[in-house]
């Protein structure tokens, strides 16, 4: 069993700071988790996740990584953390947000999904015992249920009978994970998905199943950030948690920017993933403690200073706004690196503040004069 010690609650939110411990570690919460989707985290040398900005946990991704490249490659390599030589823990998404995104190219039905792959429009199968199967041999230290992710909008029947769907399928990873070993000596954690739209009454259904399972070490939040408004996705957070193990860790996945991150943390998530620093990075984008640079505007052509003057990334410090702004216009890839290590140095180190001011006790309040400041446009 993983292990999750809560070390202190912020006054005046749900906030907390905690320490989840892994068969690869140890991971100090409030946490980001740099996405990995494909065994990589696009852009970045392990080496640097570790050395430069010290990731504690990374994810990737069944769906992809059943693709490519394939289980039975993983399985002989020795999982993933062998394969891409990442000694510390893993999270494994389950798929079923991939699958959300083919629409077209996948039907659902009480087994499972059948789809096409997105690489060649070969046909596949996903079932709530392959997938775990699955999971078992990529050897992800947290791996994710098998849910449907619902769109938005959707009808309330629509995504009643989803969320059914889910639970029952959630009932058969349980048992499959039961009677299953993990193949590479570590322990591996089943996280159930809570799902249901932006309904309240499916949120707290599902939460509530959920809660009631035995040897439930953590929880998802799925489904959201999928195209509602940020004050409803907000709205089913303060619904969810409350009625979720406080002893175990909230995970809100695919979300977000800093205020999302920031906003989660005052509601009780602990976990978060998202591919926004690492893409937004590679179109020029930084997020900063000073604002949001667009590092392709015209205005940084002559800015010799720092990146970032604030940082303690070295890459931030040896080259200018100007040379990076340079990168960009002659699309040289080193810009893609640059960017990507800087936000992903950034979002731990947000995570880490809030972290020492929720032990501070002054979370509430460092955040309320964070908010205006992260969403500054320069």
């Amino acid at each position: 069993m993983h292990v999750f010690i809560i070390e202190k609650k912020a006054e005046g939110s749900q906030a907390r700071a905690g320490v989840l411990s892994t068969g690869h570690g140890e991971i100090p919460t409030p946490i980001f988790m740099p996405v990995g989707t494909l065994g990589t985290v696009k852009a970045i040398h392990q080496r640097e996740l570790k050395a430069d900005i010290d990731a504690k946990i990374i994810l990737g991704n069944t769906y992809h990584l059943y693709l490519r490249p394939g289980t039975e490659i993983l399985n002989a390599a020795g999982g993933l953390h062998s394969f891409m030589n990442w000694d510390r823990p893993i999270l494994t998404d389950s798929g079923g947000y991939q699958l959300f995104s083919l629409t077209n190219m996948r039907k659902i039905s009480e087994q499972g999904a059948v789809f096409q792959s997105h690489i060649d429009g070969s046909k596949h199968t996903f079932s709530p015992e392959s997938v775990i199967d699955i999971q078992r041999k990529i050897g992800g230290d947290i791996i994710m249920a098998f849910d449907e992710c619902p769109p938005y909008p959707a009808s309330h029947d629509y995504v009643k009978k989803s969320l059914e769907l889910t639970q029952r399928w959630l009932v058969r990873c349980r048992q499959q994970m039961d009677s299953t070993e993990p193949l590479y000596g570590h322990h591996q954690a089943l996280f159930p998905i809570v799902q249901g739209g932006v309904y309240s009454d499916l949120r707290k259904q599902s939460a509530a199943f959920i809660a009631d399972l035995p040897n439930v070490e953590g929880v998802a939040i799925g489904g959201l950030s999928v195209g509602e408004p940020a004050e409803m996705m907000y709205e089913q957070i303060e619904h969810v948690c409350p009625l979720l193990p406080e002893n175990k860790p909230r995970y809100l996945m695919g979300v977000g920017t800093p205020e999302n991150l920031l906003e989660g943390i005052e509601r009780g998530i602990d976990m978060f993933d998202c591919v926004m620093p690492a893409r937004n990075g590679r179109n020029g984008m930084l997020f900063t403690w000073k604002g949001i640079f667009n590092m392709k505007n015209k205005k940084w052509e002559k800015d010799f200073s720092p990146i970032d003057e604030t940082s303690s990334l070295f890459s931030d410090q040896e080259y200018s706004k100007a040379y990076l702004r340079h990168l960009f216009t002659v699309n040289e890839r080193l810009a893609a690196q640059i960017a990507t290590l800087h936000n992903l140095h950034f979002y731990l180190d947000l995570m880490k503040q809030a972290r020492l001011e929720i032990l501070a006790g002054t979370f509430a309040q460092w955040k309320k004069t964070m908010l205006p400041i992260l969403n500054f446009r320069n």
